[in-house]
């Protein structure tokens, strides 16, 4: 249950003023059609976190012991500081017919290309690295995604405006920091 509640946590925090969470409010506003756009970025996030926490998976099958141990700790302190630095989304959506259809394969193609490589990405792998259970790392980890992604889509941009995002990305950078911390010295 420690990866599933561990993984809800760090995502959810870190999501909060990433370049998805910017793409969702900008999706929501410019299509205002929240079920199609909640649904592409809930296939996407399962599909890019099952990815990367498979990737994950098969990290720590082909390392044991210390290495695991080190190369989780220093990924997370390492996101610590990457959650610290503000993302920027300066495209805009493609002008894609507005059927449900159209809206959603749109959101689930941005949304996939868009998350790879990115902090909630590469945690999740870690995550599933440090964790071994593939289903709850990519259960928690796509509801955190959820968690702040639906109401980005469902509140759209001026509730994203009122957010301390520079507050949230240093809780963010705590949270990774604590973790990679906990990793590091639980050996």
């Amino acid at each position: 249950m420690d990866a599933f509640l561990i993984s809800t946590g760090l995502v959810s925090i870190a999501e909060i003023g990433d370049k998805t969470m910017l793409l969702a409010i900008m999706l929501a506003a410019a299509w205002r059609r929240p079920l199609p756009i909640l649904l592409g970025i809930l296939a996407a996030t399962l599909a890019n976190h099952a990815f990367a926490a498979l990737a994950g998976t098969v990290l720590a099958a082909f390392m044991h012991g210390e290495w695991v141990r080190w190369v989780v700790g220093l990924a997370f302190l390492g996101f610590a500081a990457w959650a610290l630095i503000p993302d920027r989304f300066d495209e805009q959506p493609d002008t894609t017919e507005r059927t449900f259809a159209g809206v959603f394969w749109t959101t689930a193609a941005a949304f996939f290309v868009i998350e790879m490589g990115d902090k909630t990405q590469v945690a999740t792998a870690m995550l599933a690295a440090q964790f071994q259970s593939l289903p709850l790392v990519v259960a928690g980890s796509t509801l955190g995604m959820m968690l702040v992604n639906g109401p980005a889509v469902l509140l759209g941009e001026a509730a994203a405006r009122k957010l301390p995002l520079k507050w949230i990305r240093m809780a963010a950078a705590a949270g990774f920091a604590a973790t990679g911390l906990w990793v590091l010295l639980a050996g």
